[in-house]
């Protein structure tokens, strides 16, 4: 965590000179050898205090050792087993990587019911207690992640690092990750921060239902990038396109990163086409999330200099496509 602290302290003093000692060489899409990745574990973390199941999926690493460790906080109406093209690329740079699943905003919310009537079930489960429910699953999970690594002869005996942890998460994940990383509440509290995570990405993130950006994200403290694109709306809620770029310059001016992918819906970051959907999938978004946020990871959970480098610089450029926007601070 001080390499974190440093190596965010150095970008904000000088960010032209950590740009220019990129290693040339660095390349956030390169993958030793995809096909040596162990299947996915499916466990379940039972949350006694809350009398609460959280069902996970997690991707291990190829190698034994302990790997740093990414959470991942589904969107409305998902589940652990959802993008996955995450998990086995992340994994196969080296990180142990946890899809959640939270009971009560789902896919149980909409799977079994008539078509017409999903809609209306997604936005009747966006509310106060289903939001509380994904705050608190995040430490619930944390907590058994590192009980179960320390299990002798478990399947995550040694292969967690729990002293470096980011989280990212889609749509009603990013509002999930916003709340255990620092956003504040209308009092000006902030009260589900858990100081465990160290970075966070946040896909299509929205702004608070009550008080300002400014208020909310000005007291963050570790980096954040966001991901959104020009046409990332949504069906369920009053996020617009232009309000989830109103997060990235509410944030402190240091330690932020922002992509807007050019003609980027709101099933970009995904791996299923959403209902409502006006043009076929950009096989190079996931290309891009793919780069940005590995290298992202890299940088301030592995304390990677060439990684940050390659970050600040103008080698991004070489995976967006025209249109698309990308930014630091």
């Amino acid at each position: 965590m001080l390499l974190l602290r440093l190596l965010v302290g150095l970008a904000c003093l000088g960010v032209v000179v950590m740009a220019r000692a990129a290693e040339p060489a660095y390349d956030p899409l390169a993958v030793e050898s995809p096909s040596a990745l162990p299947a996915p574990l499916d466990l379940e973390v039972m949350d006694d205090a809350r009398e609460r199941t959280i069902p996970v999926r997690v991707w291990l690493p190829p190698a034994g050792r302990p790997a740093p460790m990414i959470l991942f906080s589904h969107g409305l109406g998902g589940a652990r087993d959802g993008n996955a093209y995450l998990g086995r690329h992340w994994s196969a740079r080296g990180y142990s990587v946890v899809f959640l699943q939270h009971a009560g905003s789902d896919e149980a919310v909409w799977r079994d019911l008539p078509f017409p009537e999903r809609l209306p079930a997604l936005r009747k489960a966006v509310n106060l207690s289903t939001t509380l429910d994904r705050y608190r699953d995040v430490p619930a999970v944390l907590d058994r992640l590192e009980a179960w690594n320390g299990e002798a002869g478990g399947p995550l005996d040694g292969r967690l690092d729990p002293a470096r942890v980011g989280i990212a998460g889609h749509s009603f994940g990013a509002v999930t990750a916003q709340g255990v990383t620092g956003q504040r509440t209308a009092d000006g509290r902030a009260p589900f921060t858990d100081r465990r995570i160290g970075a966070a990405l946040l896909m299509s993130p929205s702004l608070p239902r009550i008080g300002d950006g400014h208020s909310a994200f000005g007291g963050v403290t570790i980096p954040w990038m966001i991901m959104t694109g020009t046409e990332d709306d949504s069906p369920v809620g009053n996020a617009t396109p232009e309000s989830r770029r109103e997060v990235f310059a509410a944030l402190p001016p240091c330690g932020k990163y922002e992509l807007v992918l050019f003609q980027g819906e709101h099933q970009a970051f995904g791996d299923r086409v959403l209902p409502g959907s006006k043009r076929p999938r950009d096989p190079n978004h996931h290309r891009v999330v793919l780069a940005l946020s590995t290298a992202f990871f890299d940088a301030f959970l592995r304390g990677d200099a060439a990684a940050l480098g390659w970050l600040e610089s103008d080698a991004p450029r070489s995976v967006l496509a025209e249109g698309d926007l990308w930014q630091w601070k």
